[in-house]
């Protein structure tokens, strides 16, 4: 499973410095996987986003997913 961010993102940056995996990117900025070039196009142009692909819940990492712990509007939710 991954978690998402909601449209109630402020777009504060704190959840990107704190994914272990850089599953998360600003508004309007194209993703890639780790060793790989192809740039895919923005999830979001308005809040930042999660790759879900890449997104691990920070399991091996951490104990709770920590852009969840740090996001001040509580947007970082599971991705159902």
């Amino acid at each position: 499973m991954s978690l998402k961010i909601t449209d109630s993102c402020i777009n504060c940056g704190l959840c990107e410095w704190e994914c272990p995996n850089n599953a998360i990117y600003e508004p309007g900025v194209e993703w890639s996987y780790k060793n790989d070039t192809t740039k895919h196009p923005p999830q979001s142009d308005e809040v930042y986003y999660i790759v879900a692909d890449k997104c691990t819940e920070c399991v091996g990492f951490h104990d709770t997913p920590q852009c969840a712990v740090v996001c001040p509007s509580n947007c970082c939710v599971p991705n159902n």
